[in-house]
């Protein structure tokens, strides 16, 4: 995941301030806009891959994870709508955009 991967995730995908995003993540503030700019003090930084999985974690709607005998809590996304949130308490309440249509050919017998 790039900066620019993040911000999208971040802004396009969740809708969340930094400062959302940062809860969300049980990160700081801070910490967000370094992986947004991709750097700390002019030096590179990576973007974890326990950030990485939270964020896809996020983006499926799950809100937290209890261990394999309890399960997940979050709201389901709607498979309709790819791989967009419901809103929740992560989340917020704004509503996402409606997912693209796209027209496809009958099945061929």
């Amino acid at each position: 995941m790039t900066p620019k991967d993040f911000k999208h995730w971040r802004k396009g995908v969740m809708r969340m301030s930094q400062k959302e995003a940062a809860e969300a993540l049980g990160l700081k503030r801070r910490v967000v806009q370094y992986y947004e700019k991709g750097e700390r003090d002019g030096d590179s930084i990576d973007i974890p891959k326990t950030v990485r999985l939270a964020c896809f974690a996020l983006a499926q709607g799950v809100t937290d994870y209890f261990g394999p005998g309890t399960g997940v809590q979050g709201v389901l996304p709607d498979p309709a709508a790819g791989t967009r949130p419901a809103p929740d308490a992560v989340t917020g309440s704004k509503t996402p955009k409606k997912p693209k249509t796209t027209k496809t050919a009958p099945a061929k017998a």
